[in-house]
Formats: C-alpha cells, structure tokens, sequence
C-alpha cells in the first residue's frame, strides 16, 4: 500500500526515490549575453572561491526539518541531492559567436577584476549557432544563425547540438534554461494545440511557431528538463506540456521574477494581509541592455507588459475584495535609456487609502542589477529542475514558481503569485520528496 504523507486537508502519496547523482550535469542556455555570462562567470568565480553565490537558495538556504524546538535547519544542498557545482558544465546558442569572456565585457556587468581570473575558462565557452527569426525578435540580429530548409529541421538540428554537447563534454544529464530575448507577443494558435499538430506545423513553416518554441519541442523530444524565462508562449503550449507527460520531462516557467515584479510579490501580499486598499500603481523601468533594446519593439513590450501585468490581480484578488481591489489602476512602462547599460532602476508609485478611505502613497526606487537578480535563478533551476528529473517528476513544475513573474499552473488553476507561499510550496516540496513531514505553520501543537 501506498505510505501517505498528511497535507491539510489532502494526501498525496510518497515519492518516488530520488535517482543518485552521477556525472556532469550540462547545462544548456538559449541567449548567451548578459545574464548567461553573468550566471557562468558567478560559478566559475564561486568555484575558485572567489566569490559567493549570493541569491542562490540551492547554494546559501537552509530549511527547518520537523518543530521549532528541534532547531534543525540543513542546508538545502545538504538535505536534498543537487549536483555539485564542480560538476556542472555550460554551453548554449547565441546569434552573435561571442565567447563568454567576450559576452561578459560587452555586457559591462561583472568588473575586468572578477572576469580576469577566469577568462580562460570563459574563452573556452562558445555558443552554438543559434534559431533565430526576425520575425519575433526584430531590434537585434547578429551572424551566428542556423539555416535550415524547415523548421523541423532546425529542431533536428538543435536535438544533434545537444547530443553532440552532451557526448563531447562526458555529460550524464542536460537541463536547458532560456536566457534569450523576448519575442512579440503571441497567443495560442491551432498548431500548439497538440504535438501531432504541432510536428506538422514545425514540417511546413507554421509562422505561429516561435524560435523558443522550437528549441522547447527540441528539448522535449531529447526528454530535457526545460525552463522558460522569458514572457514568451514557450512551454505554456498544449503541445509542448503533451510532450512533456509523454517524454517524462519537468517543464517551468514564465519569465525571470528579478526586479519591479519581485518586489510587487513582496509588497501586494502585505497590503492585502492587512486589507489596506488600493486605488492604482504606477510601474516605470529605465535599462540599456538587449533586454531594453529588444523591449524598444511595442510587440515584445506587449509580451512582457502581460507577465508584469498579471501579478496584482491574482494576488489582491478583486473579485474576493471588490470593496478594496476592484478598481485598482495597474499600469507598466519600460523605457530602452543606453547609458543605465545592466543596471535596471524601477520606480513604482502605489496610491494605497485605509480606516475610512483616507488615501496613502508609497513610493519605491529600486536601483538593481537585472543580471545579478537572473544569475541565482538560473543556477537553482537548473539544479531543482535536474533534481526533479531524477525523482520522476514530469510536467508542470509549479512549486517552482518562486522564481518567475508569470507562473505557469495546472489547466483551470490559477498561479500562485505571493512570494512567501511560493517559498511555502517550494520548501514542503522538497520536504516531501524526502519523506519527512510538511510545515503548515498552525503552531498549535506547541500549546496543546
């Protein structure tokens, strides 16, 4: 008989175990700029012992195990199985050939002080050539791109990358995390309704087939672990999370949750923990990097408005809250500024009122660094990602919403945007997969 492990008011039954780790886990990346080198530098770096994984709940977390009064608290990387950070290895595509040192110096991110004692190591990492259309990504372009006589054939070509990635590099396991640029806006078309549907499109040049949807296809037919984090319709197709059952391959996303969007996460659940109201809020951004340049283009700003968008009405629930949320004013504007380069700034004017309508005004400036925010993300999604592919963990991936502004969530659930509960799920996640008990945080066992 099945063991159940008590939750609330549910059961769920035990996991299965977890594989052990053997091996080099690669670790593939769509977009070689800004935040891949920032994420590839930052490992280096923490390897030599030169710098720390600073972000990085797989490196620097702890989780309590059983009561308070126990006062165990493991570190994350003790309690679970994750690889090892001498044991990962990098690579991807990128449409210009830059290697990663080269990536890194023209991203202006990290000093020429950290990036020095690990140029070599950077200079051997060169990125693949790329799949590329113009057609959904239109302000940048750049040499390094794939030519294929259909769009199938571009996905096969990828599928030969990453096996040939895989056996050069002596790799036991491969997770793919998309570090790319956001393509226009697009919504569900037939042809992602089904993967049959899907492959025939993929034979006869769809135009609804997207760049990151074919790598996504590509990384499903390889049963890669594949996380999306950019806006883009990615994974968060029929076709694609099809696949995903069938091929037994963990699947996440949408879009790295870095800067304006996490602190929304962290301040909108207060509000409404307190049922303080709220009239509107106003969201500006200024950032030169390619994600600014990219963003330039209405239809990708589309894309991404959407994400950011999405966060306070599934937190502030207007239709529970009509009184306080249901007119709340939610607007978003990224503006491309050269000069700021990496360095993001946000500023966000939330017009709030309490006891007896009276108004109040918060104002937040966040002067951030958009690839120091990305680069933790993308180390522990690909850590938790490949953990979850040893465990036999397949589809959606919801406890990994902590890391993204646009969740992805079973057919007819809503996503779960507070920051808190997200770490909530994450953590009795990991719990359950080692058998021990799940923390709901009543404490009344501690008065009984």
């Amino acid at each position: 008989m099945t063991k159940k492990t008590r939750f609330y008011n549910t059961t769920v039954s035990k996991p299965r175990p977890i594989k052990p780790i053997k091996g080099k886990l690669g670790i593939l990346l769509p977009g070689m700029g800004a935040v891949a080198s920032t994420f590839i530098a930052g490992v280096l770096s923490a390897r030599k012992g030169i710098g720390k994984p600073v972000g990085s709940l797989t490196q620097m977390g702890a989780i309590r195990i059983g009561k308070r009064t126990d006062n165990n608290h493991p570190k994350i990387k003790d309690f679970v199985p994750l690889a090892d950070l001498n044991d990962l290895v990098f690579g991807g595509w990128d449409i210009f050939p830059d290697n990663m040192y080269q990536a890194a110096c023209k991203a202006g991110v990290l000093e020429h002080a950290h990036l020095t004692p690990i140029r070599k190591e950077l200079e051997k990492i060169k990125p693949m050539k790329a799949v590329f259309d113009p057609n959904y990504v239109s302000r940048i372009s750049g040499p390094n791109v794939k030519k294929g006589s259909s769009k199938m054939d571009l996905a096969q070509q990828l599928m030969t990358d990453i096996q040939q990635f895989k056996k050069t590099n002596k790799c036991d396991r491969i997770v793919i995390v998309w570090c790319g640029s956001t393509e226009k806006y697009q919504t569900q078309a037939p042809v992602h309704q089904s993967w049959a549907a899907f492959e025939r499109g993929l034979q006869e040049n769809s135009p609804d087939i997207s760049p990151s949807q074919i790598y996504a296809y590509a990384a499903m037919k390889c049963g890669i672990p594949y996380a999306n984090g950019a806006p883009n319709l990615s994974v968060d197709i029929p076709a694609i999370h099809d696949l995903a059952i069938k091929n037994n391959v963990p699947i996440c996303g949408k879009d790295f949750k870095t800067g304006q969007t996490f602190m929304k996460t962290v301040l909108a659940p207060a509000f409404k923990a307190r049922l303080i109201g709220m009239h509107g809020w106003f969201s500006a951004n200024i950032l030169g990097n390619r994600d600014g340049e990219v963003l330039d283009d209405p239809e990708a700003f589309k894309t991404k408005e959407e994400s950011k968008l999405s966060v306070l009405d599934h937190i502030l629930q207007p239709e529970v809250y009509p009184e306080l949320y249901g007119n709340v004013d939610h607007r978003v504007r990224i503006v491309y500024y050269p000069p700021r380069g990496d360095n993001k700034e946000g500023w966000d004017n939330i017009d709030i009122f309490g006891w007896l309508g009276y108004p109040m005004q918060i104002k937040v400036n966040f002067l951030c660094r958009d690839s120091i925010l990305a680069a933790p993300i993308v180390l522990d999604l690909a850590l938790f990602l490949d953990l979850a592919k040893r465990s036999n963990m397949h589809g959606i991936q919801e406890w990994l919403s902590f890391y993204f502004k646009s969740p992805m969530a079973a057919p007819g659930l809503a996503p779960e945007h507070d920051l808190f509960i997200q770490l909530m799920k994450l953590k009795n996640t990991l719990r359950w997969l080692k058998g021990e008990e799940l923390i709901t945080h009543l404490g009344i066992e501690y008065y009984d």
